[in-house]
């Protein structure tokens, strides 16, 4: 624990003090560095918006409650509640969503519920891949993304399942 409480610091330290010996210039490069990250930021906006158009067309076109509607009836003949499978849908479209989503699970049902903690582990167990793929990849230009998609999307499924069928073991 002791050391723990002290490696940040002693890493603030170290990095200026490491660039003074090698006489690196440690506010230029940092202020190129910021200029660098300021033309990346306005790069990616326009993929940003357009993610965030996409989500909000596909929710409001009513897409995501006929998906909950048609797989509400599976996820209770097997037992999961159907209450988390909104996070499945919303964990990789959007980070903040899904938090969001997630905050509302636990504070409905509580955090020792069946439901608050598989809705968790869904959110630690899975990631926002179109997400990341609107934001790296269009960062540094990547315009076809041929299976990077199709992968994370799979993974996320393979979370999603693997959280549900952890926590209805371990809690169940």
């Amino acid at each position: 624990m002791k050391l723990s409480a002290w490696l940040i610091p002693a890493v603030i330290v170290f990095i200026p003090l490491y660039a003074a010996f090698r006489k690196i210039p440690v506010y230029e490069t940092f202020l190129d560095g910021a200029k660098d990250g300021f033309g990346t930021a306005i790069n990616i906006i326009p993929s940003l918006v357009g993610m965030m158009v996409a989500i909000s067309m596909f929710r409001a076109s009513g897409a995501m409650d006929m998906l909950l509607g048609w797989a509400k009836p599976l996820f209770e003949a097997i037992g999961v509640p159907s209450e988390v499978l909104p996070l499945a849908i919303l964990r990789p479209l959007t980070g903040a969503g899904s938090l969001a989503f997630t905050a509302d699970l636990i504070q409905n049902y509580g955090p020792d519920s069946l439901i608050g903690r598989i809705a968790s582990t869904i959110q630690g167990s899975t990631d926002t891949t179109l997400y990341v793929l609107t934001v790296y990849f269009g960062a540094v230009g990547i315009r076809r993304t041929r299976y990077a998609l199709k992968v994370g999307l799979f993974s996320d499924l393979v979370g999603f399942i693997a959280a549900i069928v952890i926590c209805m073991f371990i809690f169940e």
